[in-house]
């Protein structure tokens, strides 16, 4: 998928990287991105490939059980808005709930040149997952707020 984005490729371009991030495999997550991707994750910031696979593998050997879903906010041209929460616990065994935004902007060949991600953290009890694995096929409500 390339841009220009219409509304089916944006939304199918969401669900790719939905899909690549809950394998939670970050060589595989990596190539989605420019070579010299530019990225604003929180307060890391970092350019390229490498970083990115290093910067994956910490983040899923500190968050066990992630699971992620996005969904489409807004599009235009080259680049796409995400809004996505996703759950996991540390090491400690104590649940956890992140709820974010993500601006996307793409090269001509549709790989992600630039990614920016603002993440707020919420402490949920187990008994408060809702999200348990990958999308299933009947999963298509948009997500909740809180």
């Amino acid at each position: 998928m390339r841009p220009p984005f219409t509304a089916t490729t944006a939304a199918a371009k969401v669900q790719a990287a939905e899909d690549a991030w809950n394998t939670r495999d970050p060589r595989r997550v990596s190539l989605a991105y420019t070579p010299d991707s530019i990225w604003r994750n929180r307060d890391v910031f970092l350019t390229g490939r490498d970083a990115i696979v290093e910067f994956l593998t910490a983040k899923w050997e500190r968050e066990h059980d992630y699971a992620l879903r996005k969904s489409l906010w807004a599009f235009e041209g080259d680049r796409i808005a995400v809004r996505f929460q996703y759950e996991c616990r540390d090491s400690a065994g104590q649940w956890w709930r992140s709820y974010g935004n993500e601006l996307w902007q793409f090269d001509e060949q549709g790989l992600m040149a630039r990614r920016e991600a603002s993440i707020d953290d919420v402490r949920i009890a187990e008994s408060d997952r809702r999200i348990h694995g990958p999308r299933t096929p009947a999963e298509t409500a948009p997500l909740p707020l809180r």
